[in-house]
């Protein structure tokens, strides 16, 4: 998905390059983000659910061509960034052990943690009549890392993800080149995942499900 994101900036930058008054520019970018996660995971016929809210700050790059009112951009996010704040620990006590006649306590401690890598947006810009202020569109393609380490033996593999971006935002000179300031909402795909390993006794191999949605304040200086 990532090669067709760039394939599609390549070829909206050689459209604008070859039209009369297109500029190409490179910027850097600062934003607080607000990432809404929520997951539920189900073991056998037990459901665990649990909702993260975690405010992490980021930086990107980015090239972008612009045409008259219309410009069309790729932004690149170059580290990794955790979906919570901290790895988050269950402890799971059974009763009893498959195989086992007397009644035995075992305990498995659970810890989750996943990260969001290689997440690239190419995006479209309209400026709203003779205004400042402009719409933002764009398409998201990012990799879902699970970093689980799950006392049933349970393994959950990492995920590639897409989603839609819509924003509003306003831009003004400043300098030899122009700042940006914008509002924007990220909707990813809804994640859903099979361990490869299922739990002693359990036929059925553990899924786990999660939506993920981010909000974000963004200033951009364009060279």
């Amino acid at each position: 998905m990532k090669k067709m994101i760039l394939t599609l900036f390549a070829a909206f930058s050689l459209m604008f390059s070859n039209a009369m008054a297109a500029d190409l520019s490179v910027g850097i970018s600062a934003q607080v983000m607000n990432l809404e996660t929520s997951g539920t995971e189900t073991e056998g016929g037990e459901s665990n659910s649990k909702s993260i809210e975690h405010t992490i700050p980021i930086g990107s790059v980015f090239a972008e061509v612009t045409q008259g009112r219309l410009t069309v951009g790729l932004d690149w996010i170059p580290y990794d960034m955790d979906v919570s704040d901290k790895t988050h620990k269950r402890t799971d006590t059974e009763t009893s052990v498959t195989g086992t006649d007397a009644q035995v306590s075992t305990s498995r401690t659970q810890t989750a943690q996943a990260e969001v890598t290689n997440h690239a947006t190419l995006y479209a810009e309209l400026m709203l009549g003779d205004s400042p202020f402009y719409a933002k569109a764009g398409y998201v393609s990012v990799s879902l890392d699970t970093l689980e380490s799950l006392g049933t033996g349970s393994k959950y593999g990492n995920v590639d993800i897409n989603g839609t971006l819509i924003g509003v935002g306003v831009k003004n000179e400043m300098g030899n080149g122009h700042v940006k300031m914008e509002l924007t909402h990220t909707n990813y795909d809804n994640v859903s995942l099979t361990s490869t390993v299922a739990r002693t006794g359990v036929s059925t191999n553990n899924k786990v499900t999660a939506d993920l949605d981010a909000t974000a304040f963004k200033i951009s200086y364009v060279f």
